[in-house]
Protein backbone atom coordinates (compact mmCIF):
# COMPACT_ATOMS: atom_id res chain seq x y z
CA UNK A 1 0.00 0.00 0.00
CA UNK A 2 0.94 3.62 -0.68
CA UNK A 3 1.70 5.81 1.95
CA UNK A 4 -1.11 7.77 2.08
CA UNK A 5 -3.93 5.25 1.06
CA UNK A 6 -7.28 5.50 -0.89
CA UNK A 7 -9.96 5.34 1.39
CA UNK A 8 -13.29 5.16 1.43
CA UNK A 9 -15.10 5.87 4.72
CA UNK A 10 -19.05 5.39 5.30
CA UNK A 11 -20.35 7.15 8.17
CA UNK A 12 -24.40 6.08 8.44
CA UNK A 13 -25.08 6.12 11.69
CA UNK A 14 -26.94 9.32 12.01
CA UNK A 15 -30.14 9.65 10.17
CA UNK A 16 -28.57 11.76 7.33
CA UNK A 17 -24.73 10.18 7.20
CA UNK A 18 -22.55 10.47 4.65
CA UNK A 19 -19.99 9.08 2.23
CA UNK A 20 -16.64 10.48 1.38
CA UNK A 21 -13.57 9.31 -0.84
CA UNK A 22 -10.04 10.38 0.16
CA UNK A 23 -6.43 10.15 -0.36
CA UNK A 24 -4.78 10.00 2.98
CA UNK A 25 -6.24 13.31 4.16
CA UNK A 26 -7.02 14.74 1.20
CA UNK A 27 -10.45 14.98 0.64
CA UNK A 28 -11.68 14.03 -3.07
CA UNK A 29 -15.47 13.76 -2.95
CA UNK A 30 -18.31 13.51 -0.52
CA UNK A 31 -21.97 12.84 -0.59
CA UNK A 32 -24.37 13.64 2.39
CA UNK A 33 -27.46 11.53 2.62
CA UNK A 34 -31.01 12.79 3.22
CA UNK A 35 -32.55 12.45 6.44
CA UNK A 36 -35.67 11.50 5.42
CA UNK A 37 -34.35 8.43 3.42
CA UNK A 38 -33.03 4.95 4.56
CA UNK A 39 -29.56 4.19 3.77
CA UNK A 40 -30.75 0.91 2.54
CA UNK A 41 -31.84 2.68 -0.76
CA UNK A 42 -29.27 5.60 -0.87
CA UNK A 43 -25.66 3.47 0.70
CA UNK A 44 -24.94 2.12 -2.54
CA UNK A 45 -25.65 4.93 -5.19
CA UNK A 46 -23.94 7.64 -2.60
CA UNK A 47 -20.66 5.40 -2.93
CA UNK A 48 -20.75 4.92 -6.70
CA UNK A 49 -21.62 8.42 -6.49
CA UNK A 50 -18.33 9.36 -4.71
CA UNK A 51 -16.43 6.99 -6.94
CA UNK A 52 -17.31 9.08 -10.10
CA UNK A 53 -16.91 12.08 -8.93
CA UNK A 54 -13.50 11.48 -7.24
CA UNK A 55 -12.42 8.83 -10.33
CA UNK A 56 -11.87 6.19 -8.64
CA UNK A 57 -12.78 2.22 -8.93
CA UNK A 58 -13.67 0.24 -6.04
CA UNK A 59 -11.30 -2.60 -6.64
CA UNK A 60 -8.36 0.64 -6.18
CA UNK A 61 -9.42 1.54 -2.29
CA UNK A 62 -6.76 0.29 -0.09
CA UNK A 63 -8.65 0.75 3.11
CA UNK A 64 -12.33 0.58 3.96
CA UNK A 65 -13.97 2.83 6.92
CA UNK A 66 -17.04 2.81 8.38
CA UNK A 67 -18.94 4.89 11.73
CA UNK A 68 -18.98 1.48 13.88
CA UNK A 69 -21.58 3.05 16.06
CA UNK A 70 -24.06 3.76 18.72
CA UNK A 71 -26.02 5.49 16.60
CA UNK A 72 -29.12 4.01 14.37
CA UNK A 73 -29.22 0.43 14.54
CA UNK A 74 -30.77 -0.24 11.30
CA UNK A 75 -28.11 2.67 9.95
CA UNK A 76 -24.99 0.92 11.57
CA UNK A 77 -25.97 -2.72 10.37
CA UNK A 78 -26.58 -1.47 6.38
CA UNK A 79 -22.98 0.51 6.64
CA UNK A 80 -20.94 -2.06 8.98
CA UNK A 81 -22.38 -5.27 6.47
CA UNK A 82 -21.40 -3.14 3.37
CA UNK A 83 -17.71 -2.16 4.38
CA UNK A 84 -17.40 -6.06 5.38
CA UNK A 85 -18.48 -7.24 2.48
CA UNK A 86 -16.35 -4.44 0.18
CA UNK A 87 -13.49 -5.31 2.37
CA UNK A 88 -13.99 -9.26 2.48
CA UNK A 89 -14.45 -8.93 -1.65
CA UNK A 90 -11.10 -6.84 -2.43
CA UNK A 91 -8.99 -8.51 0.56
CA UNK A 92 -8.41 -4.99 1.84
CA UNK A 93 -8.00 -4.07 5.62
CA UNK A 94 -11.31 -1.82 7.45
CA UNK A 95 -11.57 0.21 10.18
CA UNK A 96 -13.97 0.45 12.53
CA UNK A 97 -14.41 3.93 13.98
CA UNK A 98 -16.52 4.89 17.31
CA UNK A 99 -18.95 7.30 16.02
CA UNK A 100 -18.89 9.81 19.14
CA UNK A 101 -15.18 9.67 18.43
CA UNK A 102 -15.87 11.42 15.08
CA UNK A 103 -18.23 13.95 16.77
CA UNK A 104 -15.79 15.20 18.93
CA UNK A 105 -12.98 15.13 16.31
CA UNK A 106 -14.79 16.94 13.75
CA UNK A 107 -16.10 19.57 16.13
CA UNK A 108 -12.08 20.71 16.58
CA UNK A 109 -9.32 21.07 19.13
CA UNK A 110 -10.45 21.27 22.93
CA UNK A 111 -9.44 20.29 26.23
CA UNK A 112 -13.07 19.17 27.29
CA UNK A 113 -15.81 18.07 24.41
CA UNK A 114 -19.09 16.62 25.00
CA UNK A 115 -19.98 14.15 22.03
CA UNK A 116 -23.77 13.89 22.23
CA UNK A 117 -25.68 11.79 19.76
CA UNK A 118 -30.03 11.50 19.90
CA UNK A 119 -30.31 7.62 21.07
CA UNK A 120 -34.18 7.78 20.35
CA UNK A 121 -36.78 7.77 23.34
CA UNK A 122 -35.83 11.24 23.94
CA UNK A 123 -32.72 10.04 25.39
CA UNK A 124 -28.79 10.55 24.13
CA UNK A 125 -25.76 9.30 24.05
CA UNK A 126 -22.50 11.19 25.19
CA UNK A 127 -18.74 11.43 25.79
CA UNK A 128 -16.44 13.42 26.94
CA UNK A 129 -13.38 13.72 24.47
CA UNK A 130 -9.79 15.94 24.86
CA UNK A 131 -8.92 16.32 21.66
CA UNK A 132 -5.51 18.04 20.27
CA UNK A 133 -4.34 18.79 16.76
CA UNK A 134 -0.79 17.52 17.85
CA UNK A 135 -1.57 14.61 20.58
CA UNK A 136 -5.17 13.36 19.27
CA UNK A 137 -7.91 12.68 21.12
CA UNK A 138 -8.50 10.64 24.72
CA UNK A 139 -11.19 9.78 25.69
CA UNK A 140 -12.02 11.12 29.31
CA UNK A 141 -15.14 8.69 30.30
CA UNK A 142 -17.41 5.62 28.94
CA UNK A 143 -20.21 5.96 26.41
CA UNK A 144 -23.60 6.82 28.43
CA UNK A 145 -27.03 6.07 27.09
CA UNK A 146 -28.23 8.80 29.24
CA UNK A 147 -31.62 11.76 29.43
CA UNK A 148 -30.63 15.07 28.55
CA UNK A 149 -31.03 16.32 32.24
CA UNK A 150 -28.73 13.66 32.77
CA UNK A 151 -26.33 15.12 30.06
CA UNK A 152 -26.44 18.32 32.07
CA UNK A 153 -25.76 16.61 35.42
CA UNK A 154 -23.01 14.91 34.30
CA UNK A 155 -21.16 17.77 32.76
CA UNK A 156 -23.07 21.25 33.49
CA UNK A 157 -20.39 21.71 36.56
CA UNK A 158 -17.51 22.33 33.79
CA UNK A 159 -16.60 25.64 33.02
CA UNK A 160 -15.53 25.44 29.69
CA UNK A 161 -16.83 22.86 27.21
CA UNK A 162 -17.22 22.30 23.53
CA UNK A 163 -20.82 20.82 22.94
CA UNK A 164 -21.09 18.64 19.50
CA UNK A 165 -23.20 16.54 17.55
CA UNK A 166 -26.44 15.99 16.61
CA UNK A 167 -27.39 15.55 20.16
CA UNK A 168 -26.11 19.04 20.89
CA UNK A 169 -27.72 21.02 18.55
CA UNK A 170 -31.14 18.87 18.90
CA UNK A 171 -30.87 20.07 22.90
CA UNK A 172 -29.54 23.65 22.62
CA UNK A 173 -32.17 25.35 24.36
CA UNK A 174 -32.07 23.06 27.28
CA UNK A 175 -27.63 23.41 27.60
CA UNK A 176 -28.60 27.23 26.96
CA UNK A 177 -30.57 27.63 29.63
CA UNK A 178 -28.74 25.56 31.96
CA UNK A 179 -25.31 27.57 30.83
CA UNK A 180 -27.02 30.94 31.97
CA UNK A 181 -28.21 29.30 35.45
CA UNK A 182 -24.50 28.56 35.93
CA UNK A 183 -23.82 31.94 34.98
CA UNK A 184 -21.92 30.40 31.43
CA UNK A 185 -22.56 32.46 27.56
CA UNK A 186 -23.30 29.48 25.27
CA UNK A 187 -21.23 30.69 21.92
CA UNK A 188 -22.03 29.38 18.64
CA UNK A 189 -19.31 28.54 16.46
CA UNK A 190 -19.78 29.23 12.54
CA UNK A 191 -18.65 28.31 9.81
CA UNK A 192 -14.39 27.39 9.87
CA UNK A 193 -14.09 28.61 13.14
CA UNK A 194 -11.93 26.60 15.63
CA UNK A 195 -14.55 25.80 18.29
CA UNK A 196 -11.67 25.17 20.84
CA UNK A 197 -10.83 28.62 20.84
CA UNK A 198 -11.68 30.67 23.57
CA UNK A 199 -12.78 30.16 26.75
CA UNK A 200 -16.47 28.80 28.58
CA UNK A 201 -18.53 26.84 26.77
CA UNK A 202 -19.02 26.68 22.92
CA UNK A 203 -21.61 24.53 20.53
CA UNK A 204 -19.40 23.63 17.88
CA UNK A 205 -21.25 24.05 13.94
CA UNK A 206 -22.84 20.93 12.09
CA UNK A 207 -20.73 18.40 10.42
CA UNK A 208 -22.82 17.13 8.14
CA UNK A 209 -19.81 15.44 6.44
CA UNK A 210 -18.77 13.16 9.43
CA UNK A 211 -17.54 10.38 6.67
CA UNK A 212 -14.69 12.62 6.37
CA UNK A 213 -13.48 12.39 9.94
CA UNK A 214 -14.28 8.39 9.90
CA UNK A 215 -11.60 8.52 7.00
CA UNK A 216 -9.15 11.09 9.32
CA UNK A 217 -9.40 8.72 11.96
CA UNK A 218 -9.19 5.93 9.79
CA UNK A 219 -6.06 7.15 8.94
CA UNK A 220 -4.37 7.35 11.69
CA UNK A 221 -5.13 4.07 12.16
CA UNK A 222 -4.03 2.95 9.05
CA UNK A 223 -0.52 4.85 9.88
CA UNK A 224 0.04 2.75 13.37
CA UNK A 225 -1.11 -0.52 11.92
CA UNK A 226 -4.10 -1.03 14.03
CA UNK A 227 -6.94 -2.13 11.35
CA UNK A 228 -9.96 -4.41 11.33
CA UNK A 229 -10.85 -7.23 9.42
CA UNK A 230 -13.82 -8.39 7.64
CA UNK A 231 -14.37 -10.84 10.81
CA UNK A 232 -12.93 -8.62 13.80
CA UNK A 233 -15.13 -5.58 12.74
CA UNK A 234 -17.98 -4.73 15.44
CA UNK A 235 -20.70 -2.54 16.08
CA UNK A 236 -21.00 -0.83 19.11
CA UNK A 237 -24.98 -0.20 19.95
CA UNK A 238 -24.42 0.49 23.93
CA UNK A 239 -28.38 -0.15 24.40
CA UNK A 240 -30.52 -3.14 23.19
CA UNK A 241 -32.27 -2.15 20.47
CA UNK A 242 -36.24 -1.32 20.14
CA UNK A 243 -37.16 -4.88 19.45
CA UNK A 244 -35.11 -5.87 21.94
CA UNK A 245 -36.86 -3.46 24.59
CA UNK A 246 -40.33 -3.86 23.61
CA UNK A 247 -39.41 -7.79 23.74
CA UNK A 248 -38.50 -7.09 27.24
CA UNK A 249 -41.22 -4.43 28.29
CA UNK A 250 -44.34 -5.71 26.45
CA UNK A 251 -47.49 -3.06 25.83
CA UNK A 252 -49.34 -2.33 28.90
CA UNK A 253 -52.05 -4.11 27.20
CA UNK A 254 -49.80 -7.54 26.51
CA UNK A 255 -48.79 -7.53 30.65
CA UNK A 256 -52.78 -7.27 31.68
CA UNK A 257 -53.64 -10.34 29.30
CA UNK A 258 -50.84 -12.20 30.67
CA UNK A 259 -51.30 -11.41 34.37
Amino acid sequence: MTEAPLILSVETATMGGSVCISRGAALLAYNVGEPRVSHSHTLLSDINRALTVSKTKLREIELFAVASGPGSFTGLRIGIASVKALAATFGRPCAGIPTLRAVAHAAGSSELTVALLPAGRGELFAQMFSVSAHAGDTQLDAVAHISPGKVLERYGMLANICWSGEGAHLYRDQIQQWAEREGHQLIEMKGQANPGAGQGWRLAPKQPNLAQHVALLALTRFQENELDTPQTLRAIYVRPSDAELNEECPPRSQQSASS
